[in-house]
């Protein structure tokens, strides 16, 4: 059995196509596995890719130590 996660996306688009005009011709059950296939289009097309290069993994006291704080200028001390 395919699942939609092992469907190349030109699949997926086919598939959500053919069941949306399914559930407008009013297949009872054709607008919920339109749904299902437009759900994972949208999962696909919007999954961030993590750029590591641009991560800071230093621990958070260090990070917080080299970044000052905006509102000490105003502080009376």
């Amino acid at each position: 059995m395919t699942t939609k996660e092992m469907l190349t996306d030109e699949e997926l688009g086919a598939l959500a196509s053919e069941w949306r005009r399914k559930a407008l011709q009013g297949e009872l059950h054709a607008r919920g596995i339109a749904h299902e296939f437009e759900t994972e289009m949208r999962r696909r097309a919007s999954a961030p890719s993590a750029n590591y290069d641009t991560l800071d993994l230093r621990p958070l006291e260090l990070r917080a130590a080299t970044h000052r704080r905006w509102w000490r200028f105003w502080q009376l001390s």
